[in-house]
């Protein structure tokens, strides 16, 4: 009788808030929703009277609240005290890592893109592979942040991951030792004494002054005709260097714009004048990769007629998230708007289509037009 009192105690609480949310929104099908909030007290009953194991109720009810939040798209999640609070505390020279930006798909973990310069990158993982096992461990049934956590580790110690790929039929197993991963968001150089390569491989605080730097030093000898700004790889950041990053190679016109159920979410950007480029040609190279912040400025400048893009299609993550705190010191990720080009397209899951479309021959972005093939192109449409 104790495992049934509580299977309607958490039921009933789970009713109540769910009443509280939905009431309002769904009071025409309250009778439909009634029938789910006892089919659902019926499943748990199930699960504890039948199931081959002891199951941990709260566990159970975790894993219920982050597959709500999973339903409304792969960056909603929950997060319980304990990995809220990792979340929170500053690890800097304790944990190391892989150096991957991932999200959960399908009930498993899909790259995002690998970061420059890292672990994960010089192993050969690639953006849009699938993360199935973490050494022993099957990633399916996890949350994102529970995976992450299995990631991380300590400063030179090996980590075993198992991949999927995409026109692969056996999975690929990377054997990483994880680092402390510090990522240096731009480096530029000149290319045949006359281009201004950029790459920009991050979206943080220092983005916008760094790349204003970059530029200036590049402009200083007079010589800079044309300029290559590489956002392959780059997992994108924040939506403030976005819009500045952007406004350094646009006169005016708008930037972005980002829209959600409340107002305060609606918002629309606009360059100023002053073109730190003075209007030389610019061709902003692209992949798969290539997301969020990477994808505003990437878009703004195609929109804008400002810049050409050359690449593979961007990875196609368009949406705001924000951290929630909650009641019992755990929060939630929630989506709470998402960017739109000045077209008025969303960036969400379709992402930005390049002008020139090049598949990437080789992933080791180092400034090498005889090995970059991407890199090689840009040039010679630039060298005429």
């Amino acid at each position: 009788m104790k495992k049934k009192n509580c299977s309607i105690y958490i039921t009933t609480f789970i009713a109540i808030i769910l009443l509280n949310i939905f009431n309002t929104a769904y009071s025409q099908n309250i009778d439909k929703f009634y029938e789910k909030i006892d089919l659902f007290s019926e499943v748990l009953e199930k699960i504890q009277e039948e199931y081959v194991d002891e199951v941990d109720q709260a566990e159970v009810m975790d894993y219920a609240i982050n597959g709500v939040l999973q339903s409304l798209d792969p960056y909603s999640s929950y997060m319980n005290p304990k990995i809220f609070k990792e979340m929170q505390t500053e690890t800097s020279g304790e944990f190391g890592g892989l150096g991957i930006e991932v999200t959960m798909e399908a009930g498993v973990v899909k790259v995002i893109t690998p970061i420059d310069d890292t672990p994960a990158s010089r192993a050969g993982v690639k953006a849009g592979d699938y993360i199935v096992r973490i050494d022993n461990e099957q990633v399916q049934g996890k949350t994102l942040m529970e995976a992450v956590n299995l990631m991380r580790g300590a400063v030179g110690t090996d980590i075993e991951i198992t991949i999927r790929r995409k026109g692969l039929k056996k999975a690929k197993i990377f054997k990483i030792k994880r680092e402390i991963i510090e990522i240096k968001s731009v480096v530029s150089e000149l290319i045949d004494d006359a281009i201004g390569y950029i790459r920009l491989r991050a979206f943080n605080e220092n983005s916008g002054k760094q790349l204003k730097k970059e530029i200036s030093k590049l402009e200083k000898n007079n010589m800079t005709t044309s300029y290559i700004l590489d956002l392959r790889n780059n997992p994108g950041g924040l939506l403030s260097q976005a819009v500045k990053i952007s406004d350094y190679f646009l006169d005016d016109g708008e930037i972005v714009s980002t829209r959600g159920r409340k107002s305060r979410e609606n918002r629309k950007f606009f360059a100023q004048k002053g073109d730190k480029i003075k209007g030389k040609p610019l061709i902003v190279l692209i992949n798969n990769g290539s997301a969020s912040a990477s994808e505003i400025v990437a878009g703004a400048l195609q929109n804008q007629k400002r810049a050409i893009l050359l690449g593979e299609n961007t990875y196609g993550k368009g949406s705001v998230q924000s951290i929630i705190p909650l009641k019992n010191r755990g929060a939630i990720r929630l989506t709470i708007s998402k960017y739109y080009l000045p077209s008025g397209e969303s960036i969400s899951e379709k992402g930005v289509t390049p002008d020139i479309k090049i598949e990437e021959e080789d992933e080791n972005f180092s400034i090498n037009t005889s090995t970059d093939n991407q890199l090689s192109y840009a040039v010679k449409l630039f060298s005429g």
